[in-house]
């Protein structure tokens, strides 16, 4: 079942009362390295029930006066054509995005800077595109033997030679479309350019994960390392921490073993290094709001195990190696979780050996399950989404809520119009085909209406969804799983 773990508006309440606290600290500037993803934030939500996706965004906006947005993006993902896995859009394309909702927030978006620059074909209609749209871009080169050479890099030749962006405001929030962008060091060449002109200015760090101030072994801050197989972060102990305050705070190994280096630069630029651990840099007070420990730990422990077959499904499409599964095995054992505590999988399995073909369940999220089959009307995720509404409203299952009259003409256009060879409706156009029907069935109306009652289900397929119902289900706030396995034996799957 459903239950909230954590305090939101506690949350945006403490969040910008800390930052304010750390921009007077440095006496008026401040430049808050923004880790993570800033308005759909949804692995925050499913390890931390009560957290809104875009809990980060709705604090800055309580600082928008004082804050401004610098974008950055590394110009080897613009030239590479990287992909955001989540959105299925380039990087180039996500800046785009981030400054459209940063700017439908009411946030002044200054800059967008591109690291690691190199004036190649891609990267030059990159910035010539965005300068065409009145966005001002900077240049921040590669600088020989980054991060070790402090001496060089804090020279004219290093951080020197990078563009200063020029910032009108008290707080400047580094953000970026993915990791690896150079966040880090934006702030820090800003600081640079910051103390060569006289101006003071410090720097902070806003990541969720992995939370400070929880256990080691805590299951959110499993869960975050599961989530990062890809890039091998490790949680630990921050060794500097204990070592200046003696309080035990949990920290990751990148920052952990980047710190020495760090507060080499902080005492080249600023003639001292104004903290004494990793941690310290930090802003973060999520771990200071969840108000059920066992609900969080419980909603952590199934996000896991979600890891866990999506780096399955992530192998079988050829975008995961062997390792990184087994680092989540690893940690699913670590942990005692094992995929039978997520009761619609085995709920899918049955029901697919049952019927002989794709199947898929749901955990509603008073505990209740749905299952549902492939016909020839519909796939087996459309079925569950069907069956799943006709429970919450009460509805008979053996009755329609689709009329035929809606459902006949749709599957005649996909096939003999638009060129498909499969007639079984997707969820999206299922759900078109309910609202259609709503406007003159009682019945579908009240199943519309209990769309919103899906939000937190958990849902399982026998087989690889296409990115269509992938998409769907992500909207509608239910969390899904798949089997490894593709429906079909083609070698392409669309």
């Amino acid at each position: 079942m459903y239950k909230i773990g954590f305090d939101n508006e506690k949350y945006l309440k403490l969040q910008s009362e800390k930052i304010m606290e750390r921009i007077n600290k440095f006496g008026g500037k401040l430049y808050l390295e923004f880790g993570g993803k800033l308005f759909d934030d949804f692995h925050a939500s499913r390890v931390l029930p009560g957290f809104a996706p875009d809990s980060k965004i709705r604090m800055l906006t309580q600082l928008k006066d004082q804050a401004e947005i610098i974008i950055a993006v590394n110009s080897a993902d613009i030239e590479k054509n990287k992909v955001r896995g989540d959105l299925g859009i380039t990087y180039d394309l996500d800046v785009l995005r981030l400054i459209d909702a940063f700017r439908g927030f009411g946030l002044y978006v200054g800059s967008v800077v591109l690291t690691r620059y190199a004036p190649t074909q891609s990267v030059e209609v990159f910035k010539n595109k965005l300068e065409k749209l009145g966005i001002k871009v900077y240049r921040h080169y590669d600088i020989k033997n980054y991060p070790y050479d402090i001496e060089y890099i804090v020279s004219d030749e290093g951080y020197g030679k990078n563009d200063y962006i020029e910032t009108e405001r008290s707080l400047v929030v580094v953000t970026a479309p993915g990791p690896g962008s150079g966040k880090m060091a934006t702030c820090l060449s800003q600081i640079y350019h910051e103390y060569k002109k006289g101006v003071k200015a410090g720097y902070a760090k806003f990541e969720t994960f992995p939370i400070w101030n929880l256990p080691l072994s805590h299951p959110v801050n499993v869960a975050y390392e599961a989530a990062t197989a890809d890039l091998n972060d490790i949680n630990m102990i921050d060794p500097f921490h204990l070592e200046a305050h003696g309080q035990t705070a949990v920290n990751y190994n990148r920052d952990v073993e980047i710190y020495p280096v760090l507060r080499a630069m902080f005492e080249g630029i600023m003639g001292e290094c104004p903290y004494k651990s990793p941690t310290d840099m930090g802003v973060n007070m999520v771990g200071n709001c969840i108000v059920d420990d066992e609900a969080v730990r419980e909603a952590a422990n199934n996000e896991i195990i979600r890891r866990y077959y999506n780096a399955l499904c992530q192998q079988r499409k050829g975008n995961m190696c062997e390792e990184e599964i087994n680092k989540i095995k690893l940690l699913m054992n670590q942990s005692s979780i094992n995929a039978k505590q997520r009761k619609c999988i085995q709920a899918a399995l049955d029901r697919a050996v049952e019927t002989d073909g794709p199947a898929a369940a749901i955990e509603l999220c008073d505990g209740r399950i749905v299952t549902g089959k492939t016909s020839s009307l519909l796939g087996a995720s459309s079925a569950v989404l069907i069956n799943a509404v006709k429970v919450l409203a009460g509805i008979d299952k053996e009755i329609d809520i689709i009329s035929h009259d809606v459902l006949e003409p749709v599957q005649r256009l996909k096939v003999e119009n638009l060129g498909n060879h499969n007639p079984r409706l997707h969820t999206d156009e299922v759900l078109i085909a309910l609202a259609i029907t709503a406007a003159s069935s009682e019945k579908a109306k009240q199943a519309m209406d209990c769309l919103k009652e899906l939000k937190g289900a958990e849902l399982h397929s026998s087989v690889i969804l296409s990115p269509v119902d992938v998409a769907t289900f992500r909207k509608l706030g239910i969390n899904l799983t798949c089997e490894p396995v593709y429906q079909t034996k083609k070698l392409f799957h669309g």
